[in-house]
C-alpha cells in the first residue's frame, strides 16, 4: 500500500470514529470512507461500525446530501438525454413486484426508466433475483445504455455497473444482521438515480405493522427527505405510502413472483389484481410526473390502464427479455416449477386474521430462495379470507426435498398464518 493510500485510509478511520461519537464530518472525510468502502481498503470491521454508527446516529441533511454526493462521485455513471422516469421501494414486503409491470408501461408511453435494481437483501427475492428468471440483469454500462436507447427500458442489477460500489460493501456488511437505517436507504437509492441520469422518481412506500415502516407518519418523514434531497440533485420527487398488511402478489420467490409478473402482463384471469392495481397506481403518478413536465395533458391512469389492457406492455416486456438475452416467447405457463412442493392446509376453519411477513421471509429462505429460484411459497389465502379445515391456505415449492421438510417443520414452530 503506497503512503498515500495509507494516510486516506487513516482519514477515513478517524472520520468513522469521529461518526460513532456524533460529530459532525467534512466532505473531504465523508469522501475519504465512501471512496475507502467502494475500493474495498477499509475492511468488513471498520465498514460495520462505521453502518452501525449510521445506524445510530442517522444524518444531517447536510450529511445526508455529501454522504450521496461522495456515494455517486466513487462510481460510475449512466448518461441519457431528456426525462428519465425511474421508481424505487423501499422493500420489507414480499411478492410485490410492480417494478416489473411499470418499466414496460413507462417505456411504451415514451419515457427512458434505466431500472438498476437489486437483489435480494432481507426477503426471498429483490428485483433482480426475479428478472433473471427471464434474461440476463448483468451488464457493462455501454450496454445498458445500448438496451436502454433502443427499447426505452430496462431491468438489470448493479453488479457490473459500478455505480455507487461503496452502498453494495455496506449491504453485505448489513445482511447478517437484516438492518438497513432508513437515511441510509436514502441516500442509497438516491445515489443510485442521480448516477443513471433520472430525473423524475416515484416511491413505494409500504407501511404496516410487519413493513421496515410500521407508522404512516413515519413514511411521511422518510418521503419528505427524499423530496429534499431530490430538490438539491435536481430530481422530481414524490412518495406514495401505502398501507400493507398482506404481499400484493401469491408467489414468494423469484419463479413464482416472474409467473404473477407474467400474468398481469399477459391479463390472465387469474392474475393477482392487487398487484396489478397496485402496480398502475405508481405508474400513473410517474406519467403525471413526465406529463406534466413535458406539458402534455393526459391521464396517467388512463395512459397506463390502456397500455397493459390492450398487451402493449406486455410487447415491450418481451422487447426488453429480447434485449438482455431472454427469451421473448417466455409466458406464465411456460416457466419451469420446481421439483418438489407441498400444500399446507389449515388445521381449523375461520378467517385469515394476518400474514406474519418476516416468518413468510425466514420460511421462503429455509426451501431455498432466492438462490435456488424455483424455491418459494404460493399463496391461496389472504387477510380477511374465509377458510375452511384442511383448506390449503399455501404451497411451498423447493428443488430440495430436504429443504421442503425443514420448511414444514419450522412451520410448526413460527407460523405464517393467524387464522380466527
Amino acid at each position: 500500500m503506497s503512503n498515500q493510500n495509507k494516510d486516506e485510509k487513516l482519514i477515513a478511520i478517524n472520520a468513522v470514529q469521529k461518526k460513532l461519537l456524533g460529530k459532525k464530518l467534512s466532505y473531504k472525510e465523508i469522501y475519504s470512507i465512501i471512496d475507502e468502502i467502494s475500493h474495498e481498503r477499509l475492511g468488513d470491521i471498520i465498514t460495520t461500525y462505521f453502518a452501525a454508527g449510521s445506524f445510530k446516529e442517522g444524518y444531517s441533511t447536510h450529511e445526508l446530501y455529501q454522504f450521496t454526493k461522495a456515494m455517486v462521485e466513487t462510481g460510475n455513471r449512466l448518461h441519457f438525454k431528456g426525462i428519465v422516469a425511474d421508481k424505487h421501494s423501499i422493500g420489507g414486503v414480499s411478492g410485490t413486484r410492480t417494478t416489473m409491470i411499470l418499466v414496460p408501461i413507462i417505456a411504451s408511453a415514451g419515457f427512458k426508466i434505466p431500472k438498476i435494481s437489486s437483489r435480494a437483501i432481507t426477503t426471498p427475492a429483490g428485483t433482480a433475483d426475479v428478472m433473471e428468471v427471464l434474461s440476463n440483469v448483468s451488464f457493462l454500462p455501454s450496454e445498458v445504455e445500448d438496451i436502454v436507447n433502443t427499447t426505452g427500458g430496462c431491468i438489470c442489477w448493479n453488479g457490473k455497473l459500478g455505480i455507487a460500489p461503496a452502498d453494495d460493501v455496506i449491504i453485505q456488511v448489513e445482511k447478517p444482521l437484516s438492518f438497513e437505517s432508513f437515511d441510509k436507504i436514502i441516500m442509497s437509492v438516491m445515489a443510485k438515480k442521480i448516477a443513471v441520469s433520472t430525473t423524475h422518481l416515484v416511491l413505494d412506500i409500504p407501511y404496516g405493522k410487519t413493513m421496515k415502516i410500521h407508522r404512516y407518519s413515519d413514511s411521511e418523514k422518510v418521503i419528505r427527505k427524499f423530496v429534499s434531497l431530490g430538490k438539491k440533485f435536481g430530481i422530481t420527487v414524490i412518495g406514495k405510502p401505502i398501507h400493507t398488511i398482506d404481499p400484493a402478489g401469491n408467489g414468494i420467490g423469484p419463479v413464482l413472483e416472474a409467473i404473477d409478473v407474467l400474468k398481469v402482463l399477459e391479463q390472465d384471469k387469474e392474475r393477482p389484481f392487487e398487484l396489478e392495481k397496485r402496480a398502475l397506481s405508481l405508474t400513473s403518478d410517474l406519467l403525471n410526473m413526465c406529463y406534466k413536465s413535458k406539458q402534455i395533458s393526459k391521464d396517467g391512469l388512463k395512459e397506463a390502464t390502456q397500455i397493459l389492457q390492450s398487451g402493449e406492455a406486455l410487447q415491450k416486456f418481451k422487447e426488453i427479455i429480447s434485449a438482455q438475452g431472454g427469451n421473448p416467447d417466455v409466458n406464465s405457463h411456460s416457466i419451469k416449477k420446481a421439483k418438489y412442493s407441498t400444500e399446507i392446509l389449515s388445521t381449523q376453519s375461520g378467517i385469515v386474521g394476518s400474514i406474519q411477513n418476516h416468518n413468510l421471509h425466514t420460511i421462503a429462505r429455509i426451501l431455498g430462495a432466492p438462490k435456488d429460484k424455483q424455491a418459494g411459497i404460493y399463496l391461496y389465502k389472504k387477510t380477511g379470507d374465509t377458510v375452511k379445515n384442511k383448506e390449503p391456505l399455501m404451497k411451498l415449492f423447493s428443488s430440495q426435498k430436504y429443504h421442503l421438510s425443514e420448511a414444514q417443520t419450522t412451520l410448526q414452530i413460527i407460523p405464517v398464518y393467524t387464522i380466527n
